[in-house]
């Protein structure tokens, strides 16, 4: 699948590049993006280093491993290829606890190491398992609670009330999290024929059946103004300055935390830190070749105008489904592209002011989707995996179906 889009973004960018007149642009792009990955890669470097040193002494006091058999009710539906108490689970669920919780910084060295652990059950090293692509879908569409980036942005646009997108985040980016799980397991079912898939819906009818039932519910109860009636009811605030306290205070408690619990378990904590910190700086490099490649075709496929063309084209399907064009570059530009992304969405909220519908609208859509492409090459480059299967359209759908539900919840709260 990589193979494919790489190519066609490529394949695209020199194409209109050349009827654009902006082939220079384009070759230039190549070089810049190609520094700007070595610059990332670079980057995580120190960062990966401390989470990692952090991770090898949570394991060696056995902390992840006791995470992981907490949360096996969940595990053994959402991974049951895996062993219920394997450290694969304790880390994959301390990454997507920091990308809930807007730790951007720590979570990408906890996936990397969730990664390495999955690559030791692998048994095909360059390709894929289930429980990667499953993994990998989670994290393209974390459950974001704060989306701490574009409220700052909105502060600084003197927006009257720069929370205001934190409930149609949550809610955009839950609706994306569960079409990411729908589609990774579709998907899986799906290679191993229609009869299969055929078995397990049947396998599994009352669960749907219930599954579908409770998010209509749900929807009925948020259209007849439950959940703000409830809301209305709690302390002013109470959800946010919990959220704010939990993200201020999470990083420092685990690194206080985990040594301190190590050393009742008889661990070298300083040692077993530095064994796991030199992990960092290999894993920044084994890197770099996999960002090259991805964020070259990208920033080619942005400097040729192509995101200009597939505008236009998809401008009447937009206006169906309610979403302004002014939203299309940025809703597209967001599996591509963070910075992009955010640029684009600042532009929108500059011009149109934070609170208008637009600006609601694009706030909401940079904060509950993610990066596709850039979480893949990290994540599969980090254990060297080059078929990555059903990943990358797991991915796509979960940012569609965010994009999708952002302009739902935000017609109905703005409009």
């Amino acid at each position: 699948m990589l193979n494919y889009i790489w190519l066609a973004l490529i394949a695209i960018a020199i194409i209109v590049g050349a009827v654009t007149g902006n082939i220079v642009e384009v070759t230039q792009a190549a070089f810049d993006y190609a520094k700007v990955s070595v610059d990332i890669a670079i980057g995580l470097i120190g960062i990966m280093a401390l989470w990692l040193g952090v991770m090898k002494i949570a394991e060696e006091a056995g902390l992840v491993q006791i995470l992981a058999k907490v949360l096996k009710p969940i595990s053994k539906r959402l991974f049951p290829e895996l062993p219920h108490d394997h450290p694969a689970i304790g880390a994959m669920a301390l990454n997507l606890s920091a990308s809930w919780l807007g730790l951007g910084n720590a979570a990408t060295p906890l996936g990397l190491k969730a990664m390495e652990h999955l690559q030791e059950l692998n048994t095909q090293k360059d390709t894929a398992s289930n429980s990667m692509c499953m993994f990998l879908a989670l994290n393209t569409a974390s459950i974001t609670l704060i989306p701490a980036t574009i409220i700052a942005v909105r502060v600084q646009a003197d927006s009257a009330n720069p929370m205001a997108i934190i409930g149609t985040t949550i809610f955009a980016s839950g609706c994306a999290t569960i079409a990411a799980i729908i589609a990774a397991k579709s998907l899986e079912i799906l290679q191993g024929g229609l009869s299969a898939l055929h078995q397990r819906f049947i396998a599994h009818l009352k669960g749907i059946t219930i599954f579908l039932a409770g998010i209509l519910s749900i929807m009925l109860l948020y259209r007849f103004g439950a959940f703000s009636f409830i809301i209305s009811k709690l302390p002013p605030n109470i959800f946010k300055s919990t959220i704010e306290f939990i993200s201020t205070w999470a990083i420092p408690f685990l690194l206080f935390a985990f040594p301190v619990l190590a050393i009742f378990r008889k661990v070298r904590i300083y040692e077993t830190f530095v064994e796991g910190a030199k992990e960092g700086f290999n894993v920044a490099i084994r890197i770099i070749p996999f960002l090259v490649a991805i964020l070259v075709a990208i920033g080619m496929f942005r400097a040729s105008g192509a995101m200009d063309v597939f505008v236009r084209i998809l401008s009447p399907l937009t206006n169906l489904i309610g979403m302004p064009a002014e939203i299309l570059p940025a809703a597209l530009m967001r599996p591509l592209s963070g910075s992009g992304t955010l640029g684009i969405v600042t532009e929108l909220i500059t011009t149109h002011g934070p609170d208008s519908f637009i600006g609601q609208l694009a706030s909401t859509i940079y904060g509950c989707t993610e990066t596709t492409f850039y979480v893949v090459a990290v994540y599969f480059g980090s254990v060297q995996i080059k078929k990555t299967r059903h990943a990358i359209p797991a991915g796509l759908i979960a940012d569609a179906v965010g994009a999708l539900a952002a302009v739902f919840i935000c017609r109905m709260m703005f409009l």
